[in-house]
C-alpha cells in the first residue's frame, strides 16, 4: 500500500563462469528503492529515474566474494508520490506496488559505450541542420558504423567506436560557447509526498550520486533542493545527518574533494514571495550557520530554481548575508511574456544588486542530449554579451540525480566541433566567467514576477494563517526575553528553544507548503507544525513576561484589578484592549503603551470621544468615534467612509464596498496552484443574506454590527464589523465555512482614489505595481501578492486595506480587492 515500506533480503551467488565479466542487479519495481550493502545505502534504485541496475562488479575476479548477501529497502510510492490518475491528484488510497523484475545479468559495456555514441552521431545528425556540414558528417560516420559493425562480432566494435571517436576528437574554435555542466537533485522537501518520504529520498539520491562520483572523479553535484554538489539545502543535510551519519559522513569526504560543493545559503528552499522579513533573513542565517558549522564556509551563491517568484528585496537580503550570486530559471514559465534575460544584474528596493543567471535551457533537470546543449546556445537571449551559460542535468522533483548515461554523453560533447563546449564545473567557476564578462550586463529593478501559480497567494487558507501568526508569536518571544536579559541577567534567553522554533516555521515556508501546493499529508504535518510554535511560544512568552514584570505580577504591586498590558512594536499605542473586569466579566479598557514596553493598568483612559452606533429606519447602520464616520446598509457593504472634518468621502457614489464577490476557478493545470485572468470574467456579487446587519455593541469604547451571507452552493460567511474609540480604522472580523470546489472568494473596496500605482508591503519595504493594464506585463500582474497591506493614495489622501492573514491582492482602477 502507499507510504509503506517494504524490506527485501537478497541472497547472490554469481556463476563462475561469468569470470571478468561486468556483473549487475537488475532491479524493477514502481516504487522507490535503495541497496544497503554492509549496512549502509549505498544507491538507489528508480524505474522513472532510469536507475534500475546495481552494479555487483566491473569485472569479476577469482578473489572477489561470488555470493553475498545485499538488502533493499522499497518504498510505497514513486518518484513522484502516489497520485490517482495524474501526478498532481491527490494520492490513490487503493494503489499498490509491485517489484516485477528482480535478475542477475552481464552487462555488455563495448555494446552500451557504442550505442551512446550512435545516440549522440544521429542527434547531430538530425539536428544541427542541412545548412551545418557537420550533421552530414556525424550522418556519414553513423552509417558507416553500422555497416562496420557485426552484432554477434564483438571484436567489430572497437573499429566502430574508432570512427565516432574521430568525429568527437575534432576539437571547436575559442569562440565557441562554453556550457558548465552541473550535476543537480532538485528534491522538493514536501510535495507530492511527506516530509519523512523526503528524507529517505535524499538518502537515495545522495548515495546515488557519491557512486557516480568515485567512478567519475571529474563529476561536480550540484542539488538546489537538498545537497548534492552545488547545492545543499541545510534541513535535508541535518536529516541526512540525523538519519544516516554514515552517508553523511561521506558527503563531508567529497565536500572536502570539491565535488560536493555546498550552496544555496538558506534553511530551506523557501517560497520567494510570501515569508516576512524576518523570515527570510532567518532563512539565510540558519542556512549560512550551518554551513559554516559543517563545512568551514558560507555560501556565495543563492540557489532557488523552483520558487514562485522572487521578492524585489531579495537583492538586499542576500546581499546583507555575503550572497552575491543568484541562479533560478522558474520565470521561463511565464505564461504572457517572455522574460527578456538569462545573464543580468538583478537590484533591489534599495539598490543593492546581485548578478543573476537563468539557465538558457530553462530548466534544471537536463538529460545531458544534443538536443538541450543546442538549446542552451539558440535559447540564450544574451548573446553577444555572455559566452557561458549552466546546465544542469539530473532527475529532480522527486530527486534521483544524475546517471552515468548522461555523463557519457557529455564526455562526447565536451570539445567536439559543431557542438557547444561541454565541461564538468562548479557554480563558483560558473558565476566567475559570467563575472569576467559582466561588462555589457543589463539591468533588471524590481520584482522578478511569475506570470503563473497566483493562486499560490491564497491556497490552503490555514497554512497561511498560521505561518503569520508563529511569525507574530516568535517576533513577540525574541522582544520579552531580549527585554527580560536587558533587565535581569540572571534571565536564561532562550536560544536552543527559538532556534528549534524558528527552523519548524522556515520549514513550512518551503515552496509548495507555504503556498499550499501539497497534498493533504503534508498539509496536517504543516497545522501540526504551527500547533507546537503556538503552544511552546505561549510557554516563552509567560516565562519572559514572568521575569521581566515579576514585581509588577506580585498581588501587592497594585490593586486586584489592574492589568499588565505588553506593547513589542517600536511605537506608542493607544487601543481598546479586553481586560477582565472587577465583576470577573470581560470589560474593555483604552489603554496607552510605550514602544517596546508594559504599562500597569489600573483606571482605564477616558475616550476623546465614544463610539456613537445608530441605525436607521432603511436597516443601515451607522458609526463615529470622532476619527471616521461610516455607513454599512444591511448586506454588510460599506456605503460611506469619511474622516471626520475632512468633507472627503471614501466610496464613490452609487458603489460598495466590503463587497464579497464569487468567481469560478478552473485553471488550465495546475489546480492549487493557479488562478487564469479569465476567472475576472465570471464574478458574481454575494447577495444571499442569511442574517442582516444589526447592532452588536451600540455604545462606548466599542461599536459594532455583525450579518451573515450564504455564499456559493453550501458555504456561509459571518463578519463583525467593529469600530473602537480612538481608532482611525474600522475592522472586519470575518469567518468563513467554506464548503466550495474549484470557487474563489475576494472581498472588494472600490475607493474614490484616482492613482495609477498602488503601493504594496513587502519584506522590509514597499513596492509599487500599476492599477491599469496598458502592457501585457500590467495585465499579467492580474493576481498579486502583499503583505500586510496595500494602499491606493494620490496627493494627500488615500485609502489602504490591511489584513492579518492574507497574501493575495489586486488594485485595478479604484477597486482594492483582498483575495480570500
Amino acid at each position: 500500500p502507499r507510504w509503506e515500506t517494504c524490506w527485501f533480503k537478497v541472497e547472490l551467488s554469481i556463476p563462475p563462469a561469468w569470470a571478468g565479466q561486468e556483473v549487475h542487479l537488475i532491479w524493477e519495481s514502481d516504487g522507490e528503492g535503495m541497496v544497503w550493502r554492509d549496512a549502509q545505502p549505498v544507491q538507489g534504485l528508480t524505474k522513472e529515474g532510469e536507475k534500475t541496475s546495481y552494479i555487483l562488479t566491473r569485472s569479476l575476479k577469482e578473489s572477489e566474494p561470488h555470493s553475498l548477501t545485499l538488502y533493499v529497502e522499497l518504498a510505497c510510492n514513486g518518484l513522484f508520490g502516489a497520485g490517482k490518475g495524474s501526478m498532481i491528484a491527490p494520492p490513490d488510497p487503493d494503489r499498490r506496488f509491485t517489484l516485477s523484475k528482480a535478475e542477475l545479468v552481464i552487462f555488455n559495456r563495448d555494446a552500451y559505450e557504442l550505442l551512446v555514441d550512435l545516440e549522440i552521431l544521429l542527434d547531430m545528425a538530425q539536428l544541427l541542420g542541412e545548412e551545418n556540414q557537420r550533421s552530414f558528417q556525424a550522418l556519414y560516420t553513423a552509417n558507416q558504423i553500422v555497416n562496420v559493425c557485426e552484432v554477434a562480432d564483438p571484436t567489430t566494435f572497437p573499429a566502430a567506436r574508432g570512427l565516432a571517436a574521430a568525429i568527437f576528437s575534432q576539437r571547436n574554435g575559442e569562440s565557441q560557447h562554453t556550457i558548465h555542466a552541473l550535476g543537480h537533485c532538485h528534491i522538493d522537501s514536501a510535495w507530492l509526498w511527506p516530509y519523512e518520504e523526503t528524507i529517505r529520498k535524499c538518502a537515495r539520491s545522495w548515495a546515488t550520486v557519491l557512486g557516480l562520483m568515485e567512478c567519475n572523479p571529474e563529476l561536480t553535484f550540484a542539488c538546489s533542493q537538498v545537497t548534492e554538489a552545488a547545492l545543499l539545502q541545510a534541513q535535508q543535510l541535518e536529516w541526512v545527518r540525523s538519519w544516516y551519519p554514515g552517508l553523511y559522513v561521506r558527503i563531508q569526504e567529497f565536500v572536502a574533494k570539491g565535488q560536493f560543493v555546498p550552496v544555496g545559503g538558506t534553511w530551506v528552499e523557501m517560497d520567494g514571495n510570501l515569508p516576512s522579513g524576518e523570515s527570510m533573513v532567518r532563512q539565510f542565517l540558519q542556512g549560512q550557520r550551518f554551513f559554516q558549522q559543517q563545512f568551514g564556509r558560507t555560501c556565495s551563491e543563492f540557489w532557488l530554481p523552483d520558487t514562485f517568484g522572487y521578492s524585489a528585496q531579495l537583492p538586499q537580503l542576500m546581499r546583507g548575508c555575503g550572497i552575491r550570486r543568484f541562479l533560478t530559471q522558474k520565470l521561463s514559465w511565464n505564461l504572457v511574456n517572455s522574460f527578456p534575460h538569462h545573464t543580468f544584474f538583478w537590484e533591489g528596493i534599495d539598490g543593492s544588486q546581485v548578478l543573476t543567471h537563468f539557465p538558457p535551457g530553462d530548466s534544471y533537470g537536463m538529460h545531458g542530449r544534443v538536443e538541450e546543449v543546442l538549446k542552451t546556445v539558440k535559447n540564450n537571449k544574451d548573446k553577444g554579451r555572455v559566452n557561458h551559460s549552466a546546465f544542469l542535468f539530473g532527475f529532480g522533483d522527486g530527486g534521483g540525480g544524475p546517471t552515468q548515461k548522461m555523463l557519457d554523453r557529455m564526455k562526447r560533447m565536451r570539445d567536439t566541433d559543431g557542438l557547444p563546449r561541454v565541461q564538468i564545473s562548479t557554480p563558483d567557476q560558473l558565476f566567475s566567467a559570467l563575472e569576467q564578462e559582466s561588462s555589457q550586463l543589463c539591468t533588471w529593478v524590481g520584482e522578478l514576477f511569475l506570470e503563473l501559480h497566483n493562486g499560490t497567494y491564497t491556497t490552503q487558507a490555514q497554512i497561511k494563517k498560521g505561518n503569520r501568526e508563529c511569525e507574530r508569536i516568535l517576533h513577540d518571544v525574541e522582544v520579552l526575553s531580549s527585554l527580560a536579559v536587558a533587565r535581569d541577567s540572571a534571565f536564561q534567553y532562550p536560544a536552543s528553544q527559538l532556534q528549534q522554533l524558528w527552523r519548524l516555521l522556515l520549514l513550512n515556508q518551503f515552496h509548495d507548503v507555504l503556498p499550499g501546493s501539497c497534498i493533504q499529508l503534508v498539509v496536517e504535518d504543516a497545522l501540526q507544525y504551527y500547533t507546537e510554535i503556538r503552544r511552546a511560544g505561549a510557554m516563552l512568552q509567560e516565562e519572559a513576561v514572568q521575569s521581566l514584570c515579576k514585581e509588577l505580577l506580585q498581588p501587592e504591586a497594585g490593586s486586584a484589578h489592574s492589568s499588565l498590558v505588553l506593547n513589542t512594536l517600536p511605537w506608542e499605542r493607544t487601543e481598546v484592549i479586553s481586560r477582565t473586569g472587577p465583576d470577573g466579566r470581560d470589560a474593555l479598557a483604552l489603554v496607552t503603551v510605550p514602544s517596546m514596553g508594559y504599562a500597569l493598568v489600573r483606571e482605564p483612559l477616558l475616550p476623546p470621544q465614544p463610539v456613537a452606533v445608530r441605525k436607521q429606519e432603511d436597516g443601515s447602520i451607522t458609526m463615529e468615534n470622532g476619527l471616521i464616520a461610516v455607513c454599512l446598509d444591511r448586506m454588510g457593504h460599506l456605503t460611506s467612509l469619511q474622516l471626520v472634518g475632512s468633507q472627503r468621502e471614501s466610496v464613490p457614489d452609487g458603489c460598495y464596498a466590503n463587497q464579497f464577490a464569487l468567481f469560478d476557478d478552473v485553471p488550465l493545470y495546475w489546480d492549487a496552484w493557479d488562478v487564469m485572468d479569465y476567472h475576472l470574467e465570471t464574478r458574481k456579487p454575494v447577495r444571499r443574506l442569511l442574517k442582516p446587519l444589526e447592532v452588536s455593541l451600540a455604545e462606548g469604547l466599542r461599536g459594532s454590527a455583525s450579518f451573515s451571507l450564504e455564499v456559493g452552493e453550501g458555504s456561509t460567511l459571518t463578519q463583525e464589523v467593529i469600530l473602537d474609540a480612538s481608532c482611525p480604522y474600522l475592522r472586519f472580523q470575518t469567518q468563513v465555512e467554506w464548503k466550495e470546489a474549484h470557487k474563489f472568494l475576494k472581498v472588494e473596496f472600490p475607493v474614490q482614489v484616482r492613482s495609477t500605482e498602488a503601493t504594496y508591503e513587502i519584506q522590509f519595504g514597499h513596492l509599487q505595481r500599476p492599477t491599469h493594464w496598458n502592457t501585457s506585463w500590467d495585465w499579467a500582474r492580474f493576481e498579486v501578492w502583499a503583505h500586510k497591506w496595500l494602499d491606493l493614495s494620490e496627493h494627500g489622501f488615500g485609502v489602504a486595506l490591511l489584513n492579518d492573514c492574507k497574501y493575495g491582492a489586486a488594485a485595478h482602477g479604484n477597486v482594492l480587492s483582498l483575495s480570500l
